[in-house]
């Protein structure tokens, strides 16, 4: 199992600091880094602007929202920089919610998975420049032929050549029909709350996807790339302090992320056993009372999402979370030494 470097998405400010990570996970071993997406700071420029001090880690988005930017707009992105960076790129992307997707970018989010499918698709299209792009699906249709269109409209093939036709695609999934399709279209699967006491449950979803007609990857070579938090600690005091501090993260994504009516993360929650205590943190947390929300969240399920503990139980853990199947550990590091400290406890 291969790890990987979590850089995420940025807060009111850049952070500090960051170039000293992505150089210790250069020289530590890890494979790879990663860089995410919200609504601020993008996943491509912090790879391009860090990865370019670095010769060997690949470089990943985790995720990039699909509605941001259109089929061939991501195409190029990751044309580009496999260029740039030798032919390192891992190409994440995901679906969002609809709160981001119509909120922030305007467009809309009816049709997730076929939208998902075509994006795939025209990507796939640009990087194998084997043919002028096309696309006959309703969600991006190229050329385009729409209201407003002028009917000049004409297929293209990409001016530059890329570097590699099979840039792997990695795909955000949650829920039984994406995380299939995923299996069936993809070269690796990015989870969200995967741990190992949920993985039997994605088992079925993944063969689906795997057994389909033309599937582009079969379990033994598929990715699953997996995010937690790693710490080792002294003893259980303080596992028991910073599972307190991981608490509000995990009620934040139980009851605060999307729409009553469409949180995909706090159906996953659903899904894995903890319905009643998804609906009550989720009521809590909407009705402002975060304090309360977060108080609920049991040590067991926070234990089960990260792994913490001493630097033998975290070996044991690790272990476990590559028995299931994990290819990839996404993990945030706070500094360089923290980073050192992993790559040598887990060589």
């Amino acid at each position: 199992m291969k790890l990987g470097l979590q850089l995420g998405y940025w807060g009111a400010q850049p952070p500090q600091g960051t170039g000293e990570l992505v150089a210790a996970a250069e020289e530590s071993g890890f494979d790879a880094v990663f860089a995410a997406e919200a609504w601020g700071s993008d996943a491509f420029t912090p790879l391009a602007w860090w990865g370019r001090e670095t010769s060997r880690v690949r470089l990943g988005t985790s995720i990039v929202q699909m509605s941001g930017r259109t089929p061939a707009s991501i195409a190029m992105h990751t044309l580009t920089l496999d260029h740039l960076s030798g032919g390192r790129v891992v190409l994440g992307m995901g679906v969002s919610g609809p709160q981001v997707v119509e909120g922030w970018y305007g467009q809309p989010f009816s049709k997730p998975l076929a939208r998902t499918r075509e994006v795939v698709s025209i990507v796939r299209q640009v990087l194998a420049r084997e043919a002028p792009v096309t696309n006959d699906g309703p969600h991006h249709p190229l050329p385009y032929r729409g209201e407003g269109a002028t009917g000049l409209g004409k297929p293209l093939k990409p001016i530059v050549h890329p570097l590699r036709a099979d840039v792997p695609i990695w795909l955000g999934a949650e829920g039984p029909k994406n995380v299939a399709q995923t299996a069936e279209i993809a070269d690796g699967w990015i989870p969200i709350f995967y741990t190992p006491r949920s993985a039997a449950m994605y088992q079925p979803w993944l063969d689906e996807g795997f057994a389909r007609e033309g599937a582009r990857r079969t379990r033994a070579d598929f990715e699953i790339a997996a995010t937690c938090h790693l710490q080792v600690v002294r003893d259980a005091a303080e596992k028991a302090q910073v599972l307190d501090a991981m608490r509000p993260f995990v009620s934040l994504y139980m009851g605060g992320m999307g729409a009553k009516e469409a949180n995909f993360h706090n159906q996953v929650f659903v899904r894995m056993g903890y319905e009643d205590l998804a609906r009550e943190v989720q009521e809590l947390y909407l009705g402002g009372e975060k304090d309360k929300a977060t108080a609920l969240i049991p040590d067991e399920l926070v234990d089960d999402m990260h792994i913490i503990g001493t630097a033998g139980e975290v070996r044991e853990r690790v272990a476990q979370w590559e028995e299931t199947g994990v290819t990839t550990l996404m993990l945030s590091c706070r500094s360089p030494e923290e980073v050192r400290a992993v790559a040598e406890l887990l060589a």
